[in-house]
This record gives C-alpha cells, sequence and structure tokens, in this order.
C-alpha cells in the first residue's frame, strides 16, 4: 500500500511543507517519452527483468555472504509515471515530520505549491535517468524499482547485449537491497540522520550570513579531497558544526552504500555478465558525458556530486576486500560505530586500524 503526500500531510495535520501531489503531476507533464519498441520487445524485458532479480540477489549474497536465510524476492518493474509517483512517496514519508513546518496555513499552502513545482522538475529529470533503486521506505518492507524504459535507453545508447545489462543493473539494486534487508539496523539509522539533518535546515540557515567572513577565508584553503563541490559543497558550508557532524555520517553511508554495490556488482560480473568489462567502460563514460545543459542539471541537482560517491565508495570498499577479505570487511554491518568516518573514507586503512 503506498503512502501519498497527502495521506502524509493528513497525519501530520496540516498542509506538508511540499505539495508532493503537485509535484507528481508536474513532473509526469514534464516527463520524456521512453525508446520506442515493440510490445513483444517491451513484454520480454519485463519479464526478464522480473525474473532476473532473485537470481542476481542469489549471486551477490553468495560473494558477500550477507542475508543467506532472506527470502529472495522478485522486483517490480516500473515506467517513468510509475517512478515518479514512488518516488515522490518515499521522498515524503522520510521527510515531511522532519522538514520545519511553515509560518502560516495560506503562506504555507502557497509555499508548498512552488516547492512541489521544483521538486517535480527535479523528478521529471531524474526519471529518464534512473534505471533502478532500492527504496528501503516504500511500503512496509521496501522496494525494489527498476525503470524498464530507462534500461532499455541505456543498453541501446551503450551498444551492449541487453541481457548482460539488465543482469549488471540489478547486480547494483539487489545489493542495495540486501543490504537494508541484511543490516536490521540500517534503515532507521539512514531515516534518524535524515530526520536530524533536515531538522536542523533553520540553524544552519540563520547563522549562515555570521559565518560568512570565515567561510571566505577557509575557500583558500586546500580542499578535503573527499568534499562535495557545486550547491552540495555550499550548503556543507553553510552549515553549523552540529550540521556538518549530521551530514558527514550521511555522506559516509551513501558513499559507502553506493560504493559497496559498485564493487559487487563488478566482482560478480564476470560470473554471469560476459560483456561487464566492456559494459563498466561505457557506462563511466555516459555517466561523465551529455550536452552542456545535461552538464548543468547534473551539477544543479548534485548528481555529479553522487557519481564522485561511487567511485570514492568502490575504491575504498576494494582496498579493505582487497588487504583483510569478505568477512572481516562485513565487521563494517555491526552497528553504526563500525561505519567508516568521513574522513576514512578516502583513507580506508585508518578504517581498518579501529575496526577490522
Amino acid at each position: 500500500m503506498n503512502t501519498t503526500g497527502a495521506d502524509v500531510a493528513k497525519s501530520t495535520g496540516g498542509a506538508p511543507p511540499v505539495d508532493w501531489d503537485l509535484a507528481v503531476s508536474t513532473a509526469r507533464r514534464l516527463v520524456r517519452p521512453g525508446p520506442v519498441v515493440t510490445r513483444d520487445v517491451a513484454e520480454h524485458t519485463v519479464s526478464r527483468l522480473r525474473d532476473i532479480t532473485a537470481d542476481a540477489e542469489s549471486h551477490v549474497r553468495r560473494l558477500t555472504g550477507l542475508g543467506a536465510d532472506l527470502p529472495l524476492l522478485p522486483g517490480d518493474v516500473v515506467d517513468r509515471d510509475h517512478w515518479i509517483q514512488a518516488a515522490a512517496d518515499s521522498i515524503a514519508a522520510l521527510t515531511t515530520d522532519a522538514l520545519p513546518s511553515r509560518p502560516s496555513r495560506v503562506v504555507g499552502g502557497v509555499l508548498a505549491g512552488t516547492a512541489g513545482v521544483q521538486a517535480g522538475m527535479v523528478l521529471a529529470y531524474l526519471s529518464s535517468r534512473v534505471l533502478g533503486q532500492y527504496d528501503p521506505f516504500g511500503g512496509e518492507s521496501g522496494r525494489l524499482l527498476l525503470v524498464a524504459p530507462n534500461i532499455v535507453a541505456a543498453h541501446q545508447a551503450l551498444d551492449v547485449p541487453p541481457e548482460d545489462f539488465r543482469m549488471w543493473v540489478c547486480l547494483h539494486e539487489c545489493t542495495h537491497r540486501l543490504q537494508f534487508t541484511a543490516v536490521p539496523w540500517l534503515r532507521s539509522y539512514f531515516q534518524q540522520q535524515v530526520a536530524a539533518f533536515l531538522g536542523g535546515l533553520d540553524d544552519s540557515a540563520n547563522g549562515a550570513v555570521a559565518r560568512l567572513p570565515d567561510l571566505l577565508r577557509s575557500a583558500r584553503t586546500k580542499p578535503d579531497p573527499t568534499a562535495s563541490s557545486g550547491p552540495l559543497g555550499l550548503v556543507e558550508a553553510l552549515q553549523t558544526p552540529e550540521q556538518r557532524a549530521v551530514f558527514d555520517r550521511l555522506i559516509s553511508i551513501s558513499t559507502l552504500l553506493e560504493g559497496h554495490a559498485d564493487h559487487v556488482m563488478d566482482a560478480v560480473g564476470p560470473i554471469v555478465v560476459p560483456t561487464v568489462a566492456t559494459i563498466r567502460e561505457r557506462f563511466t563514460v555516459r555517466r561523465r558525458g551529455g550536452g552542456l545543459l545535461d552538464r548543468v542539471l547534473r551539477n544543479l541537482l548534485g548528481v555529479d556530486a553522487k557519481m564522485k560517491q561511487y567511485a570514492v565508495g568502490a575504491k575504498f570498499t576494494s582496498h579493505i576486500i582487497g588487504e583483510v577479505g569478505m568477512d572481516r570487511f562485513n565487521a563494517i554491518w555491526t552497528s553504526p560505530e563500525t561505519l567508516p568516518l568521513r574522513s576514512e573514507l578516502s583513507d580506508p586503512a585508518a578504517w581498518i586500524r579501529r575496526v577490522a
């Protein structure tokens, strides 16, 4: 059963900070059509994606040693419209209670509508790029989504075998599902960190002006190699020390999750995806590519920062597994205290000394 933005609003006793129903309708008006394929190709793609997910997760479990006793479940294959609705529902459920309240119902309604239109524009852009995702907050036990038209468009653009590409994508998303289902505390921990971060946004904004002189002086120093760039870097710079600590924890966990999934998909790949090396090479180029407008949008939406997370997280994961093996790496899932510090992402040996 899905929870809409309106449902969340009713449960919290007022208008939500973002009008998610408006966001969904805006995104659906703006979303681009998917690739043109025959009905047979479309039905075959949907069928294979459903079938592949359980097989992909079984490979991931054998490699990682996680979740051996959990049931193997299929994924949900969706189009762009359905992904937009699912993404909006998930973000609403995750953020509505944590976001600062609006000053009044009338003003709040106007601001919620404006935020809804802006969110809809972002969802429309992302809906044509997301290949799949595991949503730990979708329903009671999470939901694995595979966006069929985007997967078809991507393997066509990369000119790689469709069956290999489907498996490669599913390996990544099934790793994310396993991270949250095999590590029972991870879902609530992530939700708590998001709530703590969003709950302090007002304090960060109020203190930003007073900190500008210090920010300008610090900008002359050598940057942190793990720091965010673009809009995320600006948000980071305007944070209080308390907000920075929460932000660092969020960056660390999301970088670990993305990097671990990238490592797993490439480690399993040679066994079940014969063209994995070609797919990885062409997909990496695709991540960096696009026209000028696409690159500007990626920067504004923080997509390029996310690409950096993949690389940093995969390098961190691969280094540790190469040094101490998968079993000792899995100590990382023991508790929040064993997750990497942000500084350890670029210094995995420090994590090994502290934890493994």
